[in-house]
């Protein structure tokens, strides 16, 4: 097994990573900006290395990265998600020094990275794709032969795309030529790539995913799906495992086609291929996220199998340590968002010091968190403060756990979702189960929530009053 490894990635997602090493018997060695030096991932760690004053660019210099995991005596290296986790360059310059890369080989992230390629390589494999381009788009002039063929409305989107950028919906000729060079532009600036495709707009899908995992003994796993159809501008709010929507037959099905994606790919290590359930209960390959999800806790909870360890493990070259017929699926789980933004204000990001942090517990709750009182939230990266899975055996029992462990979550000095994730829990569509992605922009009415302030804020707050009436 690996001695050291680098945890290319800062949050909470590097501490769930340091204490996967820490249970397997392996060193850790985390990486830090100077906006970061007094990071729980820093703190947890077993060592921990500076990589300069700019707070993004030191968690992208994969030169550097590199260069540090070799001199640390690292044997390994973990991305986490974003940043680096889809790199391709960063698998390849990993495996010519000598680190083995946990996650897929860099080929599978390149052309799973690129949408094109990857709807073509499913469309062969079998799987099925929404109707769209087969190949990038020379020019506009073609985007619009392209899409009265199809019919509007369309979607845009950057080949090289993902976490919902460089997408745009377009529903008649105007708006394609509108948005063209927009999307482009997008798509240059944030994946140094101008390539587009488009696709038919499948209008208010469930949005599907399929967790699978594969080692390089030719063995891959399902295990089971999960419900990211309740989002805000294609981000994820919260996610759900398995879909309380979803019919065995449909189940069994979504998780076959995922194993055939995987295995067109020659997928190895963990990943997630994405669906599109559409009102005919039709389902549509979107994408493949060739790294751990943010969700991957939800999986978690519902099959008892820990994903990073596992990831650690079969990038040792080790088989899996169970096969399909061992995975059983018990509950359901949810993971809600808990980001540093004001949903009364078109969820503006709030940063800054973390004045009190009281963390969630009891039966069926789990809290991955990098934050703790005193903490200087810092602006200069994801507003996410902490992720809170809950499970329970039955749905009805998960709501309200959940409704219990979102009220004794404690995060003050900043505003956060919790009030808001509150609100959805009280909606008739989701403790039916029965949701989409229109959810959010079907229910403005949630902002409309009441704020309430401790004790010790209402007594601070009088006294101030008292203070500003008399004078003193």
């Amino acid at each position: 097994m690996f001695e050291k490894i680098l945890v290319a990635n800062r949050g909470e997602i590097a501490v769930r990573i340091v204490r996967a090493c820490s249970e397997m018997g392996i060193k850790s060695a985390a990486i830090y900006s100077d906006a970061d030096r007094h990071a729980l991932h820093v703190k947890k760690a077993d060592e921990a290395y500076n990589v300069g004053p700019d707070p993004v660019g030191g968690y992208l210099n994969v030169f550097r990265i590199v260069n540090l995991a070799v001199a640390a005596g690292c044997d390994a290296l973990h991305p986490g998600y974003g940043f680096l986790s889809e790199n391709p360059l960063l698998a390849d310059i990993c495996t010519r020094r000598g680190i083995t890369f946990i996650g897929p080989d860099a080929a599978v992230i390149r052309s799973m990275g690129n949408k094109t390629v990857a709807r073509q390589t499913m469309m062969d494999a079998g799987v099925p794709v929404t109707p769209g381009s087969t190949g990038n788009l020379r020019d506009c002039d073609e985007a619009l032969a392209l899409a009265k063929e199809i019919g509007y409305p369309i979607m845009l989107k950057a080949t090289s795309g993902g976490g919902g950028r460089g997408i745009r919906r377009c529903n008649d000729p105007q708006e394609l030529e509108r948005n063209y060079e927009r999307v482009v532009s997008e798509a240059t600036k944030a994946f140094g790539s101008a390539e587009v495709f488009l696709e038919k707009y499948v209008d208010t899908p469930r949005h599907i995913e399929v967790q699978i995992i594969g080692d390089q003994h030719g063995h891959t796993v399902h295990l089971f799906e999960r419900d990211c159809s309740i989002q805000r501008r294609h981000q994820k709010l919260l996610e759900i495992a398995p879909s309380p929507q979803l019919s065995e037959r449909q189940r069994k099905y979504v998780c076959g086609l995922a194993i055939k994606a995987a295995t067109a790919a020659n997928y190895k290590n963990a990943g997630t291929v994405e669906f599109l359930l559409d009102k005919n209960g039709d389902f549509y390959f979107m994408e493949m996220n060739t790294r751990l999800q943010v969700e991957h806790t939800v999986t978690e909870q519902i099959t008892g199998i820990d994903i990073v360890q596992e990831q650690i493990s079969v990038a040792n070259g080790k088989p899996l340590s169970f096969s399909q017929s061992d995975i059983q699926r018990r509950g359901y789980a949810i993971q809600f968002r808990i980001n540093a933004e004001d949903p009364k204000n078109d969820f503006l990001p709030n940063f800054g010091r973390i004045t009190r942090y009281y963390a969630p517990g009891g039966p069926g709750v789990r809290n991955d968190a990098a934050i703790y009182t005193g903490y200087d939230f810092p602006p200069h990266y994801d507003s996410m403060c902490a992720k809170l899975t809950t499970w329970a055996l039955t749905w009805e029992s998960l709501l309200e756990r959940s409704r219990r462990a979102l009220r004794d979550i404690g995060v003050f000095g900043v505003k956060t979702t919790v009030p808001y994730h509150l609100e959805i829990l009280k909606t008739a569509e989701f403790r039916r189960g029965q949701f989409d992605t229109g959810f959010v922009d079907n229910h403005p009415e949630l902002v409309n929530y009441s704020v309430r302030h401790p004790p010790s804020a209402l007594a601070a707050a009088i006294a101030a009053a008292i203070a500003a009436h008399y004078g003193t």
